[in-house]
């Protein structure tokens, strides 16, 4: 009996110890297809910055949730006056930097008078550019004064380009990023992995983990054996294509989203002979988008007719404009000039939707004509000769920020693009409040570009989450470039 007796204590205690064991687990290791040029979400387009550092290390006034809505975040409240021109951002007291820096007023009028200035680095300044003043009423109070009214300036508030920095420190973020989230920064191993870890001193409520690495694996190859071996446990944006590989292992959950990553096929049209609208149009009748999305996303991209997410509320199909219809692409090259079609270049970022979708489209181009020399190149690459320089003739890339159908009125974008009758319903747009005729403006954009085909309209970029079974709070959706683990847990 007493044998029993012992043998029962000994098997619950075992149990109890390996409960506890599983349940205390409070690290994490998420794979991540790219490495940031740099830490500094103010300072950079790549949206591998914000993947790592939004809303875990910095924080702005306001903040994305998972489902696209408008959340508090520094700023607990606020009021707006009737105009719709001034706002009152009430912020939370007891706020620090990671480095111990008190958070104040003087912190957010100093990092959005940065983000306006004529020297900014900051990529998206058309976020900024309806503010006319910032001013710190008292520490815990803030004043923004606009241009004109802006019914998205809130939402603008919540991007990773409006996060908020230290004066003391915003000349280093880019090597160590120093913010006031829940989560700080401890090590960088270039080319390998970054590492955060729970910041002890956070103002709001605590995350569930302890330490979470953002491992670089940039290919398949790796991701699917570091999936199924455990040694990596979320990977939020795992290659589409290599879905099948693990969809079967029971530890393993596949959980397939959307994102607002509109990935397109971008063309110079500035630079001949994609200054022509026949041209342009030809291009966009040569795309095979079902070939595209089966080969470069899995087969799980949304088609696209225009710049703007299936999941928003005001998209409009406008697939049916461009269907494809190679002898009209022919025959548009004809009347173009370019009977015996000509020769481009298409350069191409290292994301498998770029590369993969990049020969099946040049082949769909040969079709047509048109002889496209592949150049492969880094994202460091990209940035410098495609977005700044704007050297390149096409080029496929996913625009993963939100609601950004403005860029095409941008009058220095990289695709060299112009429309006023487009930058005027912008312009509307940018002044209006009322939802109703915000989405009547937004449909009207949507139609004027998939007329124009400024760029060829490919697809949704899917957001395929390939995680641990027993990891919760990770986000089905992107509606912005981020991995908040701000609710991540293992359950118990």
């Amino acid at each position: 009996m007493n044998i029993w007796k012992t043998a029962l204590c000994a098997a619950a205690i075992a149990l109890a110890s390996a409960t506890a064991a599983q349940a205390a687990r409070t690290d994490l290791v998420l794979g991540v297809v790219l490495e940031p040029p740099h830490l500094d979400p103010t300072a950079g387009a790549a949206a591998a910055i914000d993947e790592v550092l939004y809303a875990n290390v910095f924080e702005g006034l306001t903040r994305i949730g998972p489902n696209g809505e408008v959340l508090p975040a520094l700023a607990r409240s606020w009021d707006i006056s009737e105009d719709g021109k001034t706002y009152e951002f009430h912020l939370h007291s007891g706020v620090k930097f990671h480095d111990g820096t008190d958070f104040s007023a003087d912190d957010v009028k100093f990092s959005l008078e940065r983000a306006m200035a004529p020297d900014s680095q900051n990529a998206q300044k058309g976020l900024f550019a309806a503010i006319d003043k910032v001013e710190a009423v008292d520490p815990a109070t803030v004043r923004v004064t606009l241009k004109h009214p802006q019914g998205s300036f809130l939402y603008n508030m919540g991007w990773g380009d409006a996060v908020i920095v230290s004066p003391k420190s915003a000349d280093t973020n880019k090597e160590r990023p120093i913010g006031t989230g829940p989560f700080k920064f401890q090590n960088w191993a270039k080319g390998a992995s970054i590492t955060l870890v729970k910041s002890d001193d956070y103002w709001g409520e605590p995350v569930f983990l302890d330490k979470a690495e953002f491992r670089i694996i940039p290919d398949a190859a790796a991701a699917v054996p570091a999936m199924l071996s455990g040694d990596v446990q979320a990977f939020p944006f795992f290659p589409p294509d290599a879905v099948a590989q693990i969809k079967d292992d029971p530890n393993l959950k596949v959980v397939v989203g959307a994102t607002e990553g509109e990935t397109i096929l971008a063309m110079n049209n500035r630079k001949p002979p994609f200054d022509q609208f026949k041209v342009r149009q030809a291009v966009s009748y040569a795309l095979d988008r079902q070939a595209i999305i089966d080969g470069a996303s899995g087969g799980f991209g949304v088609p696209i007719g225009s710049h703007m997410a299936p999941s928003n509320k005001a998209y409009v199909d406008l697939t049916g404009r461009y269907p494809h219809d190679v002898e009209k692409a022919r025959e548009l090259l004809k009347e173009a000039g370019l009977e015996n079609g000509f020769k481009t270049t298409l350069k191409l970022p290292p994301p498998p939707y770029a590369r993969d979708g990049g020969e099946i489209i040049a082949s769909e181009l040969r079709e047509i004509g048109i002889d496209a020399e592949i150049i492969p190149v880094e994202w460091a690459q990209w940035l410098d000769q495609v977005f700044t320089k704007k050297d390149y003739d096409l080029t496929i890339v996913s625009h993963t920020e939100p609601n950004d159908i403005d860029i095409y009125s941008r009058p220095e974008y990289y695709f060299n693009y112009q429309n006023p009758e487009f930058n005027k319903v912008i312009d509307e747009l940018n002044l209006t409040s009322d939802e109703a005729k915000r989405t009547e403006l937004l449909q009207q954009a949507q139609k004027i570009l998939a007329d124009d085909a400024p760029v060829g309209f490919l697809f949704e970029l899917p957001k395929v989450g390939v995680w641990d079974a027993r990891l919760e709070g990770m986000w089905q959706n992107a509606p912005i470039q981020a991995n908040d683990l701000t609710k991540a847990k293992w359950a118990d």
